[in-house]
């Protein structure tokens, strides 16, 4: 990028920013500038990075310094520059902007998966791809990049999951608050299976109650009683395991390309070898949930409680997870495992625990905050919410409701026309 389109960028930031009454256009016109502005300057600092690692034997160190960083965040910059250095397509499109940090670092993380040789032929491959990285989002462009990645191990024949077995990896250290940190990779079958022992502990030790150590924040909180129960599962050896049959959901998209078969959804969002997942459902209880253009076809059970109960049963909650991998807000990544179900009509103003009247925003996420949304039928169950008004965080884009109009900060049916 010239000087001269640098120094336009700031100026038009500069001139928003001093705005009082810039409209929304504006200032997302000043974000792409500060998205473009942002990726030349990680592609300055790359470059100076590569530069002086040619000049001092420990260029983290210089870097974390001047930087006024961390060395783990300087040496980052280290692997970037080195990723740009072998996909000159990729950095030149940084320096103008066109893709950002995070397109690179996805090339670096899914190279670190690789063998030297395989690395080098992603990097040629990856390279190619520049239309796609300028078009796609970080996280499109990421799954492209590890979709390579997969082609790439598939050719030298060796088994994925063997191949994630040998890349199980623990490391300890203790950070600048004197807290000791453990982090740790896990093949995903694993994974699978510590994450059911890590959340049968979290509800058996605060199901009832919480302590006091507790955060106020609802992410934050989470995240101490989950340190708490990992803790408890490794001091005291206590499982808080349930008896009885492990449980799998089979969701299986009626709209998918013929031969595509079904997918197993597991509490944390991996791949599992079908004929791992085969000897898994040999000792399981396997439920199949159907479903098309985010509607549920068929799912077992009773999905209809109408006013019988406040709380989803395990019918219910089967079919939602079937429909939701993640929390129902857009763009929101929280898995299943860790939203709450909420009544789109709330219980106490009339509302049913029926399946087309139950969604899962994020626990963080506060109704209350929710602008008023219109419900209009596309078909004669699917629903979909809009915000109206002012931009605003958009609740669900489906979500199944009665017609008319809720109002989130009430939870009650409005009947007043939002135009």
């Amino acid at each position: 990028m010239e000087i001269t389109a640098v120094v336009d960028r700031v100026g038009r930031i500069g001139a928003v920013r001093a705005d009082g009454a810039a409209g929304r256009c504006e200032c997302e016109s000043a974000l792409v500038d500060l998205r473009g502005l942002r990726a030349w300057v990680d592609a300055s600092e790359a470059d100076l990075a590569r530069r002086l690692a040619g000049l001092v034997s420990f260029p983290e160190q210089a870097i974390a310094e001047t930087s006024k960083g961390s060395l783990g965040q300087a040496t980052s910059v280290m692997e970037r520059a080195a990723t740009l250095e072998s996909t000159p397509a990729i950095a030149e499109a940084l320096d103008r902007g066109a893709v950002t940090a995070g397109h690179v670092d996805a090339i670096t993380r899914a190279g670190k998966t690789l063998d030297p040789a395989q690395r080098d032929e992603l990097l040629n491959r990856v390279d190619a791809l520049v239309d796609v990285a300028e078009h796609a989002s970080q996280t499109e462009f990421a799954r492209r990049v590890r979709d390579e990645a997969r082609r790439l191990q598939a050719a030298d024949g060796l088994d994925t999951l063997e191949r994630q077995r040998r890349a199980t990896s623990l490391r300890t250290f203790v950070d600048l608050e004197g807290m000791w940190n453990l982090k740790a990779r896990f093949d995903p079958l694993t994974g699978v299976q510590l994450d059911a022992r890590l959340r049968d502990s979290l509800e058996a030790l605060f199901a009832t109650s919480t302590p006091d150590t507790r955060p106020t924040d609802p992410s934050a909180k989470q995240d101490h009683l989950r340190a708490l129960a990992l803790a408890d599962l490794v001091l005291t050896g206590r499982s808080g395991g349930k008896p009885g049959r492990p449980e799998y959901i089979v969701v299986v998209d009626a709209d998918a390309p013929p031969g595509s078969g079904p997918s197993a959804e597991f509490s944390i969002p991996v791949e599992i070898p079908s004929r791992v997942l085969a000897e898994l459902a040999g000792d399981a209880d396997v439920h199949t949930v159907v479903v098309r253009n985010g509607v549920v076809l068929h799912a077992p059970g009773n999905l209809d409680l109408g006013r019988s109960t406040r709380l989803a049963n395990r019918a219910q909650r089967r079919a939602l997870r079937g429909l939701h991998a993640t929390c129902a807000i857009p763009g929101c990544g929280v898995h299943y495992d860790r939203c709450k179900l909420h009544h789109v009509i709330w219980w106490r103003h009339g509302g049913c625990t029926d399946l087309d009247n139950l969604t899962l925003p994020k626990y963080a996420y506060r109704l209350g905050t929710l602008p008023l949304v219109s419900c209009e039928p596309k078909d004669e169950r699917q629903k979909e919410l809009e915000t109206c008004g002012t931009p605003q965080l958009q609740v669900a884009s489906r979500l199944w409701t009665r017609p008319g109009l809720v109002d989130f900060e009430s939870g009650k049916q409005a009947s007043a026309d939002p135009k």
